[in-house]
């Protein structure tokens, strides 16, 4: 557990491609996908809140703070990314650092801030990103709170792409395999919710796998 590392899950989307609603909140394996992401994520970080915008009290069952964009229109991860920023400055200023993860990611490895935090440290830089089998993931990426300002500054300039603004400052990657699952495979979709009840079996039974060994 990194106890300067603040944990957000990203779930302040449209979900146009999913009919609409709260995609952290439709069902995988009897229970919403937002709970898995936060099985995952919560040993991993000091703390953990919720981006979402609207009325914050559909996510009242989970006891968590929820930090809504500070930007209007729904400007993107980015700006969600920055409500948790804004919020660890606030709130936890022993949290230096804060990892993003979308609510419809529900495979994300239990190794992801260590790793990240390796990856930065190794090249040297204040960024780092997941991937896996070539393909980055941005909104899975480690944030370091110093850099709020300039990504404010951003995002009121009009950038909505986390990687263009990423590279301006030097993101790492850590990288993943993708067996048995990819671990930043997302259901942004129904057929891919659908995919994602069927690898979820497998998951697990690689999860005892490990833990029998």
């Amino acid at each position: 557990m990194r106890a300067d590392t603040l944990g957000c899950v990203l779930a302040g989307g449209l979900a146009r491609r999913m009919g609409g609603g709260d995609k952290p909140l439709r069902l995988l394996g009897r229970r919403p996908m937002l709970d898995h992401a936060l099985g995952r994520l919560r040993p991993q970080v000091a703390a953990v809140i919720l981006n979402a915008n609207g009325d914050a009290s559909r996510f009242a069952a989970y006891g968590l703070p929820v930090a809504a964009d500070g930007l209007p229109d729904h400007p993107g991860p980015l700006a969600g990314v920055l409500a948790a920023l804004d919020w660890a400055a606030a709130q936890r200023p022993d949290c230096t650092w804060v990892v993003s993860v979308p609510g419809d990611s529900p495979f994300i490895p239990e190794d992801l801030v260590e790793r990240l935090h390796a990856a930065r440290l190794a090249a040297g830089v204040p960024l780092a990103c997941a991937r896996s089998d070539g393909q980055t993931y941005p909104p899975i990426g480690l944030w370091p709170v110093a850099l709020r300002g300039d990504l404010r500054g951003a995002l009121l300039a009009g950038e909505r792409k986390i990687d263009r603004w990423t590279a301006g400052h030097g993101c790492a990657h850590a990288d993943w395999p993708t067996t048995p699952v990819d671990p930043f495979f997302n259901a942004n979709a129904p057929d891919e919710l659908a995919e994602a009840e069927r690898l979820l079996p497998l998951l697990h039974s690689a999860g005892r796998v490990a833990i029998d060994e």
